[in-house]
């Protein structure tokens, strides 16, 4: 391989990326844009959900339970509604996504001590949100519940309230949650989101920088130079590698920076890393440009084989193993899992090399299979 060659190739197509404002734009400006928005948009925090009352009972103590829910971090108080009816309209508006109805008698009936129902209305739309909404509703019923039983004891059975509690609370669970103490969703997502990002962004441009030649038909000049086939893709390849590799340390610095996500790993080994993922997705792209011919199919086939993988079968929003067996088995037959491992092992549990060499491994038969592919694939001949 004349390495002349390649400089020369890859001179060319530096310059031509510089040169057109569209594939600049999609180099430079695109991932990081991305970035921003997919970082801003997509949460996956439930809190602040907005909610009315209707308090029939009015009193002491039905405000007090009113105000366990007022007070809670995890929901937005729109006001007390005088009936059921007016809730329809609020839900149906999305003024509200959540209801707390209090019978009349609520005092009455629980300081004779009796039990007393209490209703909840959530709005279903989106179901991960509504088991959310019920579990704080019914941590915050339960703990409501619980103080009450404790006033009942002390009083029945003579006994301080502590006292009291201990009994209603023989086992005392802590928790702790573990490399996402705060449990921010950003301080998760925003590594996953470069995972995404680099697994659309490479396979793009060197998917179209390729076929661009073919639509051009400046092809048909390598077919008749004496550049070999590996000496173009590589020379072709380059700047595309080197390009991503750059984006990489931007997306690094805004989910660290801006989205405060924390880096706890081995930065060189996490640049390792990222630099075979960028080989493998940009080997994508590689392989796609040999199998189209026109940049309109380029951008089609990309976008099929790298956004999807990359949201649904990498473990972005759906943890792997709830997906089925089979979406499993694609999720393993496709780098956007392995790198995931990596950049979460990386930002939250600071893990390396020897935790995750066999999803580094893997990334690297991936590439060394996608590039061995493409340059089988790639003839310095047009096909008839």
């Amino acid at each position: 391989m004349n390495m002349k060659r390649v400089v020369a190739v890859a001179h060319k197509e530096w310059r031509e990326i510089i040169r057109d404002r569209v594939f600049f734009s999609l180099s430079f400006i695109v991932p990081v844009v991305m970035m921003l928005l997919l970082g801003y948009g997509l949460s996956l925090d439930v809190e602040n959900i907005p909610f009315a009352v209707v308090d029939y009972d009015r009193s002491a103590l039905s405000r007090d339970y009113a105000y366990r829910f007022i007070g809670s971090r995890y929901f937005a108080f729109k006001g007390y509604v005088s009936d059921e009816r007016e809730l329809d309209r609020l839900l149906i508006e999305n003024e509200i996504r959540a209801a707390i109805i209090i019978p009349e008698k609520f005092q009455e009936r629980l300081l004779s001590d009796r039990s007393v129902q209490v209703q909840t209305l959530i709005d279903g739309t989106f179901p991960s949100r509504t088991m959310i909404t019920k579990g704080y509703v019914i941590a915050i019923n339960s703990a409501a519940s619980q103080e009450l039983l404790a006033g009942y004891l002390s009083r029945k059975g003579g006994m301080s309230l502590q006292e009291a509690r201990q009994v209603l609370q023989p086992v005392s669970l802590e928790v702790r949650f573990l490399y996402n103490q705060s449990v921010k969703s950003i301080w998760s997502i925003a590594p996953k989101l470069i995972m995404v990002i680099l697994m659309v962004s490479p396979p793009f441009l060197t998917a179209l920088g390729v076929v661009r030649e073919k639509e051009s038909g400046s092809i048909y000049n390598i077919y008749a130079s004496t550049v070999s086939r590996g000496e173009f893709l590589v020379g072709k390849v380059t700047p595309y590698i080197a390009i991503s590799s750059f984006n990489s340390l931007v997306l690094w610095v805004l989910a660290t920076q801006l989205f405060g996500a924390p880096f706890k790993g081995n930065f060189i080994f996490y640049l390792a890393a990222t630099f075979l993922y960028l080989i493998c997705t940009t080997g994508i792209g590689l392989l796609v440009s040999v199998l189209v011919r026109t940049q309109i199919a380029a951008m089609m086939v990309t976008a099929i084989v790298t956004l999807v993988p990359g949201v649904l079968y990498s473990g972005v929003l759906i943890p792997i193993t709830s997906l089925t067996k089979t979406a499993q088995a694609v999720a393993h037959c496709l780098p956007a899992m392995y790198y995931t491992n990596i950049v979460v092992g990386c930002f939250l549990k600071g893990v390396g090399l020897r935790v995750l060499w066999l999803d580094t491994l893997v990334l690297a038969l991936y590439a060394t299979a996608l590039f061995t592919l493409g340059y089988s694939l790639f003839h310095k001949r047009p096909s008839s």
